[in-house]
């Protein structure tokens, strides 16, 4: 593969399926090569060569709820399938598949194939549409999706102050200590004069407000991917000069953000962008520094083929993984 352009290739004929690990990906699928992986996939939407499911939902009566989605992207295809319950948490697996036959050729371990590369979608979104200078970056949230978020910033942007703020101090303290960036003691502090925003929390209800938020800033908003959640206030939305989603299809099902703030006329904006369209250049992300830009990301199945491919790749190239007989 040509470092500036990492897209998987054709899989050689292999003994089965290889079964990887959650090392295994996080050893194999380096931040900077996924955002390059991101862009490439946003690429091939562009031009019809990647095609993507959107989401849906299994919702049992004990609050368990299986989620699953597909796509496919050039010599491979495949499903993420996550099972969660508010009491135990997540868990995913990813099924990669290769398109000539429908051979399976890989089962992986994905909690970390999925943090991985929506911090890169978020850093791709973040190198088309954020200020070329911009240097302070608030990150809103603590959990497991915000460690690769830092890592994305910093991959394209020249990232000088870091702030953090979420609702339990112990777990920003232990956060900021373990990334080594600031923790303030309100979200309002890490978000005044930030440059760059990231909303990565499992909330409800608005974690900011619209009057922190500088005139040329860019937020990311990745934490939410439900409708009746959101962690955007109405406000900032409306204020937002150009607003990316990685799917206007899937951002009408899910997007609790921007569906709480919009009405049927606003869809049809011509601020309201897909980030297909952005990387293609078809339309610009950015276009004067005072503008505020919004990434919001719900994660699409295109962007896990293409690093699950990836990391198979690699895989198979160092003799990784554990070999799945099947028949």
């Amino acid at each position: 593969m040509s470092e500036s352009n990492p897209g998987p290739q054709p899989p050689a004929p292999g003994p089965g399926c290889l079964y990887l690990t959650e090392n295994d990906v996080r050893e194999l699928l380096p931040m900077k090569d996924c955002i390059q992986l991101m862009q490439t996939v946003f690429g091939r939407l562009a031009t019809g060569e990647a095609i993507n499911h959107p989401r849906r939902r299994l919702i049992l009566p004990t609050s368990s709820v299986l989620h699953y989605m597909a796509g496919s992207d050039g010599q491979y295809f495949g499903a993420k399938i996550y099972s969660s319950n508010p009491k135990t948490g997540a868990h995913f697996l990813f099924l990669l598949y290769r398109a000539a036959d429908a051979q399976p050729l890989a089962l992986i371990e994905a909690n970390y194939l999925g943090q991985i590369r929506t911090g890169a979608a978020s850093g791709l979104a973040t190198k088309f549409m954020a200020r070329d200078d911009a240097s302070i970056l608030a990150i809103i949230g603590s959990g497991f999706q915000a460690r690769t978020q830092i890592e994305a910033m910093r991959a394209v942007r020249p990232i000088g102050e870091v702030r953090v703020w979420s609702r339990d101090a112990a777990k920003r303290t232990a956060f900021a200590a373990e990334k080594g960036v600031r923790a303030t003691e309100t979200a309002e502090a890490a978000v005044r004069g930030a440059d760059i925003i990231v909303t990565a929390t499992f909330a409800k209800e608005p974690v900011l407000s619209s009057e922190w938020v500088d005139p040329g800033a860019h937020i990311n908003a990745m934490g939410s991917n439900q409708a009746n959640r959101r962690e955007i206030p109405a406000e900032l939305v409306h204020r937002a000069d150009k607003i990316a989603v990685d799917s206007i299809e899937q951002a009408r099902m899910e997007s609790g953000d921007l569906l709480m703030a919009l009405d049927e006329t606003d869809w049809s904006s011509p601020r309201i962008v897909e980030l297909q369209d952005v990387v293609s250049g078809r339309v610009q992300g950015r276009t004067t520094p005072q503008q505020i830009t919004l990434f919001k990301s719900n994660g699409l199945a295109v962007e896990d083929v293409i690093a699950a491919a990836f990391v198979y790749e690699r895989a198979q190239a160092a003799g990784r993984g554990t070999p799945v007989a099947h028949s």
